[in-house]
């Protein structure tokens, strides 16, 4: 049902985009399209890490670990599409709020899919470590993902540049890590968005975990007789 729920969210996402390109003529969001693909990507690596880790464990140790380390270095781009409000112009411009609503419904879907990778991720780590550790998992998988939000809109790196461009990725963060306070929203803006990430996910998972509430069981003569004595209680005072 989840999946269900992600794809329709994605193809009203998309339906959004090309209406709006159909509307104005212009490709100005068009890369959305491309990011949600991305936020894609840590569901799947997740999804095939789970099935490693359940079937193939005991013998390919390299196929979970391979399809985890893949998972975390595309985990930042679920959460990312929150930093396209950048895009947006004031609300005096005439497509503002389509924009607004676009980039929102976008944003929401790549973070319930980059949540729904983590959920998958920190069961595997309950398994195999217990619950403590499971959630220490989580806020280091936040913190991370903060750090790759901040590589990936202000230094303009992509997940495969570990492959890609490895040693300008290693001069980057070098040069981050040799001064990370130097510029004050270097180092604010990886805590706020690893804040974010790790409040929002406590809330979801909450809330996917509320248990029913208590259920009436009166019988129909119980039910009308218990309204009856409310109703002269009501008239009495």
């Amino acid at each position: 049902m989840a999946v269900q729920a992600l794809l329709l969210a994605s193809g009203v996402s998309i339906a959004l985009v090309v209406a709006r390109i159909l509307w104005t003529g212009r490709w100005k969001y068009g890369f959305m399209g491309w990011n949600l693909f991305l936020a894609w990507l840590p569901l799947v690596f997740a999804l095939l890490a789970c099935e490693a880790f359940d079937k193939d464990i005991k013998h390919k140790w390299w196929r979970f670990w391979g399809f985890a380390g893949a998972w975390l270095l595309f985990l930042p781009n679920a959460p990312y599409i929150f930093t396209d409000v950048i895009h947006l112009y004031s609300p005096s411009f005439g497509h503002f709020w389509l924009d607004l609503v676009l980039v929102l419904l976008c944003a929401l879907t790549g973070l319930v899919l980059g949540f729904v990778s983590l959920f998958l991720m920190q069961s595997v780590i309950r398994r195999l470590l217990g619950q403590a550790a499971s959630w220490l998992f989580i806020a280091v998988a936040a913190g991370l993902s903060g750090f790759g939000i901040y590589l990936g809109r202000f230094l303009r790196f992509n997940s495969w540049d570990v492959v890609v461009k490895p040693f300008a990725l290693s001069r980057g963060i070098g040069h981050w890590a040799s001064d990370p306070l130097g510029h004050p929203g270097s180092f604010v803006f990886p805590l706020l968005f690893g804040t974010f990430l790790f409040v929002a996910y406590i809330m979801l998972y909450a809330l996917t975990h509320l248990q029913p509430g208590p259920q009436l069981t009166l019988q129909p003569a119980e039910a009308i007789s218990s309204m009856q004595n409310n109703s002269n209680q009501t008239a009495l005072t």
